[in-house]
């Protein structure tokens, strides 16, 4: 995926598909006793499901059995992202990650996205999992739209410089059915009709 340099970043160039995305320099954090801490504070790790959590029905998954740590994997439906007609992002060969308690979210390549018509902002979160985030707003039209890992722990450096978006900000599709948002506005798993939840971000689910 990329190699660790001297100076502990890490030379990292996207490959998806035929697509080859520009090389990202991608910063690997340090997993410190605070993140430590962050990290064991979850009592649901994808090994029992709460009593409140809705049963599955036939071909349907429930986000309280994904892991915690995430897991990534790659998901070949064809996901389109786009604003008021115009298309952001399209990909058949996705980065999905799952987490306990939340919906996939996925992430795209540089050269399956149009960065033109995207400007990162000066907005940064952080995931005690993931690493640091900037957030990414449509030049014209909405703010916060997506995000992309700038900094990361040395797990996720796969997801380093890609894309993700929120389905409450952009018309986002999985085969061409519409993705919900989660609950609360913080969170940007894309909920469809094979997941069952409640979902993090839902009433009651804080916390957990």
């Amino acid at each position: 995926m990329g190699d660790i340099r001297a100076d502990g970043t890490l030379a990292y160039e996207a490959v998806i598909g035929s697509n080859v995305g520009p090389k990202e320099v991608v910063a690997l954090l340090e997993i410190t006793a605070e993140i430590r801490a962050m990290r064991s504070k979850w009592p649901y790790r994808g090994g029992s499901r709460p009593h409140f959590a809705v049963q599955p029905g036939p071909g349907q998954e429930s986000v309280w059995d994904y892991p915690r740590p995430p897991e990534i994997s790659l998901d070949s439906r064809c996901l389109d992202v786009s604003y008021d007609g115009r298309k952001i992002a399209r990909s058949a060969f996705t980065k999905k990650v799952v987490e306990t308690a939340g919906a996939p979210t996925f992430y795209f390549a540089s050269g399956d996205v149009d960065t033109d018509c995207l400007v990162s902002s000066n907005r940064i979160s952080v995931c005690e999992w993931k690493g640091l985030a900037i957030s990414v707003d449509l030049i014209a039209g909405p703010k916060d739209v997506g995000w992309r890992y700038i900094d990361t722990f040395p797990e996720f450096t796969e997801i380093g410089g890609f894309y993700s978006f929120y389905p409450g900000k952009l018309d986002c599709r999985i085969d061409g059915e519409t993705a919900l948002p989660q609950g609360g506005g913080y969170y940007g798993g894309w909920i469809t009709s094979d997941l069952v939840g409640p979902f993090k971000g839902d009433p009651g689910t804080s916390g957990l």
